[in-house]
């Protein structure tokens, strides 16, 4: 049976993110790509934005077009993100 949207927490919501966002960091710090570095290869014309959605500030964070283009750009397959190890 499908859920309901309705039926997803706020807090599943949120640990999505935060993994997401767990995982971005490791990969982008494994390939040694600065915040800025890795937001100018997106498009972006300052670091700003992508330094509070890493980091989950100002309610910020990456949509799908963003999640797509870190991983071309990391050259990871984006299921990486969504990966859970133990310190998770």
């Amino acid at each position: 049976m499908l859920k309901e949207f309705s039926d997803i927490t706020e807090e599943e919501i949120e640990y999505q993110y935060k993994l997401i966002l767990k995982n971005i960091k490791k990969l982008r710090l494994e390939r040694k790509f600065t915040q800025e570095k890795l937001a100018l290869s997106m498009g972006f014309t300052t670091a700003t934005f992508y330094t509070n959605a890493e980091s989950h500030k100002r309610g910020k964070h990456f949509s799908l077009e963003h999640i797509i283009k870190i991983s071309k750009i990391l050259d990871v397959k984006i299921e990486n993100f969504f990966k859970e190890d133990d310190d998770f």
